[in-house]
């Protein structure tokens, strides 16, 4: 009989982006309860800083970098300093994501467009990018990146979202089929509606959607950024060892519909 599976991470190097709240922060905390040691990474510098303090107060061992993850030179200087504080980098979450208004495509704001592309796929594909090339050089790694229920199907009055989360799709899908034979596995979570700030944001703009986000999902609540850290720490484990190329929908059923 084969040992019981034990859920670990312990001494694994993970590198999460828009760490400093929502599902970065959930995250990053499955991850270090699982035994990793991490490194947080946000635009925001201040919101970094509490949260790593946070951790360190827990005894958790953890560094905090600024990045922005639109920027090739910043997103390289991400990589290169997590590779100086821990010698590799074994799994890397690309969370960092904006929203942007509601409105039909007709309707859209362009700078909302180009902003939502710019942060949600190009940062995506930015990071990728250079955490292939070092998990390359060590032989190995896994990448999770997060995406939505937005890149698995249409999203009206969310356009420009669903399209730059289609994009994270295709990212996914085709890093995972080129570095599947060099030790690297590449997976998405794609939440539906979960308790964040930016779903937050959302419903101020608009207090209408609270009881149309509540009553999206067959089981009629949002997911919470807990359920969605665990989800990701999980793909980033050895026991998840044979998913690769995969969107794990995180959406209490939503697409069951």
């Amino acid at each position: 009989m084969k040992a019981a599976l034990e859920f670990s991470l312990a001494g694994k190097v993970v590198l999460v982006t828009g760490a400093a709240g929502g599902i970065g922060l959930a995250a990053a905390q499955a991850l270090a309860s699982s035994g990793a040691r991490l490194m947080l990474s946000d635009v925001d510098p201040a919101r970094g800083a509490k949260v790593l303090a946070d951790f360190h107060a827990l005894g958790l061992d953890a560094r905090f970098t600024p990045c922005d993850v639109t920027q090739a030179d910043s997103v390289i200087a991400l990589i290169a300093e997590t590779v100086a504080q821990f010698g590799r980098i074994d799994c890397a979450v690309n969370n960092a994501g904006v929203e942007h208004k509601h409105a039909k495509l007709a309707d859209h704001d362009d700078d909302d467009f180009d902003r939502a592309i710019a942060v949600n796929l190009k940062g995506v594909y930015l990071c990728m990018k250079h955490e292939l090339r070092q998990m390359l050089t060590q032989g190995g790694g896994v990448i999770v990146n997060v995406a939505s229920v937005a890149g698995l199907g249409g999203a009206p009055n969310l356009a420009g979202y669903a399209a730059s989360k289609h994009g994270v799709m295709g990212l996914t899908r085709s890093a995972a089929i080129e570095y599947a034979r060099r030790g690297i596995r590449v997976n998405a979570v794609c939440p539906s509606f979960v308790n964040t700030e930016m779903v937050q944001r959302m419903v101020e703009r608009n207090p209408a959607l609270a009881d149309t986000l509540n009553n999206a999902s067959p089981m009629r609540r949002m997911g919470e950024p807990e359920e969605i850290g665990r989800a990701i720490a999980w793909l980033c484990a050895d026991d998840s060892s044979f998913v690769n190329g995969q969107g794990l929908a995180l959406d209490g059923g939503l697409t069951a519909w």
